[in-house]
């Protein structure tokens, strides 16, 4: 099995709707670190599991320097957005999405 990692890191911010009164319900921005771990059995004709550009076109092209509620379709919370790019990228087995030092939330495919 061979597995591969990229580590990208965005700048963006959010707004989190929540059933309760919280200060992240305002407007506010991350330097956020998002992992990409991605595995395949064989790897494709061009000898990898996956091209590296291709996971930053389709997490860092389309989330650094925006508001993460105008281009995602949901509430924008670390979890939600673990699982949105583990669903943008071939191969893609695990994401683990860094919003600060000291919270992370992670999405693994069972």
């Amino acid at each position: 099995m061979y597995t591969v990692r990229k580590r990208i890191e965005i700048s963006a911010s959010h707004r989190l709707h929540l059933p309760y009164r919280s200060k992240c319900e305002e407007l506010h921005g991350h330097n956020w670190v998002i992992t990409v771990y991605c595995r395949a059995e064989t790897l494709n004709k061009d000898g990898m599991v996956v091209d590296f550009s291709s996971v930053k076109e389709a997490v860092k092209d389309k989330l650094d320097h925006k508001n993460l509620n105008d281009v995602l379709p949901f509430n924008p919370t670390a979890e939600n957005i673990a699982r949105w790019v583990c669903e943008q990228v071939p191969q893609c087995y695990k994401v683990e999405v860094q919003e600060s030092e000291n919270n992370m939330a992670w999405y693994e495919k069972d």
